[in-house]
């Protein structure tokens, strides 16, 4: 009797931890779908999809166009600097200002008559100084505005209309984990891409509702802090070291999502899901984790 009660304490707990894993592949797998307005699309043929990529000269960015043109994927980069090396045939680079309207539609307009419509837009390219609130000037809290979430708008007015004609595109919008936790010296950017969730957010609601569209994909990404030359003196600090991504990791997850033909909310890493549901905690438990994040940036910035 003694042996088949111990049994039972082992047993019972594991058919509670089987129970847990099933119920959350199953809710996986039912917000992708709801994602997707519970529609596949077939139609993908990547000998023929053209995507543009913003900031794809360096960081993340470069890192994505080298994994599409490796999959012999036409990629348009656009990018306020050169390319550091010479790009594949598949690839091909316009230099813009993703500031400036009159230059967005330019470009849009060279784009269109010299490859046709874009049917990815990957808006990747990002700015931060992780300068307190009293410090930053008004310059470089309007770059980035402009650069973060601005342009989202500015360049997805452009591609958009010619994937809603189709029912056929992809929108990816490379956020941060800044979308849903603020800390000091980091303000302004964090409001930036509490923006772009919105943004992401509202797009997916217009197709869906608006322009009947909806096998129109939308993708976003909340990684945590990244190896890029915008984190360089986060990085290269030994306090922060262990919560540093590698860009090869998001590039990766970037690309895999598009070619998988489904959009998605990833969160990188995997295991900082939690921090999604922040703002429905107690706001004693927000303040808390608010302010360790803040005092281990501050602490990093200062060494």
């Amino acid at each position: 009797m003694v042996g088949l009660a111990g049994s039972r304490r082992i047993v019972a707990p594991l058919f509670v931890l089987t129970g847990m894993f099933m119920l959350k592949k199953a809710s996986n797998k039912l917000s992708l779908w709801a994602h997707n307005n519970y529609m596949s699309d077939k139609t993908w043929d990547w000998g023929k999809e053209l995507v543009v990529i913003t900031g794809g000269c360096g960081g993340i960015g470069a890192l994505v166009v080298s994994q599409l043109a490796a999959k012999n994927i036409k990629v348009v980069i656009l990018d306020i600097v050169e390319p550091k090396t010479k790009l594949e045939a598949n690839c091909v680079f316009y230099k813009v200002d993703i500031t400036s309207n009159e230059e967005i539609h330019a470009t849009a307009e060279k784009i269109r008559a010299e490859h046709g419509d874009p049917t990815v837009l990957i808006n990747n390219a990002g700015f931060g100084t992780a300068t307190p609130l009293l410090q930053i000037s008004e310059n470089m809290i309007r770059k980035a505005f402009d650069v973060n979430i601005v342009s989202h708008f500015l360049l997805v007015k452009e591609f958009l209309p010619a994937m809603v004609d189709r029912n056929h595109g992809h929108i990816v919008t490379v956020a941060s984990m800044g979308s849903f936790m603020t800390q000091a010296s980091n303000v302004d950017y964090a409001c930036t891409k509490a923006a772009t969730l919105a943004f992401h957010e509202g797009i997916n609601q217009e197709l869906k509702i608006l322009y009947k569209a909806p096998s129109v994909r939308t993708t976003i990404i909340h990684p945590s802090w990244v190896r890029t030359p915008m984190t360089s003196k986060l990085s290269n600090n030994p306090a922060f070291k262990d919560s540093i991504l590698e860009p090869e990791d998001v590039a990766h997850a970037i690309v895999s999502q598009i070619l998988s033909g489904y959009g998605a909310q990833i969160i990188l890493p995997a295991s900082g899901s939690w921090v999604s549901s922040v703002r429905g905690f107690p706001l004693w438990l927000q303040e808390k984790l608010r302010t360790q994040v803040s005092l281990v940036l501050t602490d990093a910035m200062k060494r």
